[in-house]
């Protein structure tokens, strides 16, 4: 017995080391964390939404002027989209890059699929949109958004949509494209006339509505995707018939969807005001008048209120809007060059960047009573984790 002494001594130090407690990280959850796009830098502070503080910078990630990025199933990985055709992807529990290529020269956004296994990007030049496994960033698929004689179009607009497929629009094409990814070696895709100039899209919540926002000409292209055989139906075309359109300093982005019962509000481009537009007749039935042209339109999770940012001159400026009333109920000023703003998951409290002051401020949004201030260099974009649960973002 006295010989096997030190083989059992050493089975118990590794039972021990087995049991021991594991490092923060690795037992932490995500679902209260969040990443915000330090765009001059090319990094990301990631950021804590229960205690309103700042966890670490994660560096290297070249040109973030335009930059979006979307999160794995699980929340621990995000993908992150960036001006110069990068796509990364980060570990936000180790706040380092995990891989990185460079798949474009100039990148717009991207999306990953339903069942969180591909990337796609949305990219200006070339053109087209490129898939890649979300594991390894390795390239499974190119479409090339070809149209005329040979020419490659712009893509904007892609988001994910039920049944494994990535939607998106060919802005010199005119056209929005459906592609079925259930075979990424071989995408299926469907092509459909648009209407001039498609700029940005939005997926309605449930995956089934795609409405592509027009530059060339008013109104909005909508696709019914559990009625594809229809194709594109132009909506409200006449909202702006008789009205000069006002220079426009900052295109809109429809991503900031706000679908409130019967209703769309949309940003109407060029001109100070939100559009209410009826879901079931595609007619605009209200216009709320506001104090700049918006960018961003984002309802808050329990509906009841819809927060907007504005191009400039007026980006110093938030306006807030009761949904019961459809009336402006608040008005605040932030910071210079407010870019984005995100709600935590339930609502309680709204992240907005302020790029010019080089900080995040937090409001509650009962009260609007400020709660914190964040330091982040020129930050842009505000992305918390939950958005790994919901379709379009």
């Amino acid at each position: 017995m006295p010989a096997l002494m030190p083989s059992l001594r050493t089975l118990a130090l590794l039972v021990l080391a087995c049991n021991a407690p594991l490092q923060a990280a690795e037992l932490r959850g995500t679902g209260d964390l969040g990443l915000v796009v330090e765009r001059a830098s090319g990094s990301l502070t990631a950021v804590d939404t229960t205690t309103r503080r700042v966890l670490g910078r994660i560096e290297g990630l070249g040109d973030l002027s335009h930059a979006s990025l979307v999160y794995s199933p699980d929340e621990r990985y995000a993908f992150v989209f960036g001006r110069d055709g990068a796509l990364t992807k980060v570990d936000i529990l180790e706040r380092r890059i995990v891989r990185r290529v460079e798949q474009a020269h100039n990148s717009v956004g991207g999306a990953i699929s339903q069942d969180g296994r591909l990337i796609a990007t949305s990219n200006y030049d070339p053109g087209g949109v490129r898939v890649f496994s979300a594991e390894t960033l390795e390239k499974v698929a190119d479409i090339k958004a070809e149209y005329g004689a040979g020419q490659l179009a712009k893509v904007v607009g892609l988001v994910d949509a039920p049944g494994q497929k990535f939607v998106f629009s060919l802005f010199e094409a005119g056209e929005v494209w459906v592609a079925d990814l259930h075979d990424p070696a071989h995408p299926q895709v469907d092509k459909y006339k648009a209407g001039k100039e498609p700029y940005d899209a939005l997926i309605s919540p449930e995956g089934r509505y795609y409405i592509a926002g027009l530059f060339g000409e008013d109104g909005l292209a909508l696709l019914d995707l559990w009625n594809p055989a229809a194709g594109v139906r132009r909506i409200v075309p006449e909202y702006a018939k008789d009205d000069p359109k006002l220079p426009v300093f900052k295109m809109p982005h429809l991503e900031g969807r706000a679908l409130i019962g019967d209703h769309w509000f949309l940003p109407a481009v060029g001109r100070h005001e939100l559009l209410v537009i009826d879901r079931r007749e595609w007619k605009v039935v209200r216009r709320i008048p506001l104090d700049g042209q918006p960018v961003f339109v984002i309802p808050r999770p329990d509906e009841r209120q819809i927060w907007v940012n504005f191009a400039l001159p007026d980006n110093d400026k938030v306006a807030v809007i009761d949904t019961r009333d459809l009336k402006v109920v608040k008005r605040l000023t932030p910071g210079k060059a407010v870019l984005h703003l995100e709600f935590t998951p339930k609502g309680e409290e709204v992240w907005l960047s302020a790029r010019d002051d080089d900080r995040v401020i937090v409001y509650d949004t009962e009260t609007f009573a400020e709660k914190a201030r964040l330091p982040a260099a020129r930050p842009s974009g505000i992305f918390f984790t939950a958005r790994a649960h919901r379709l379009g973002l």
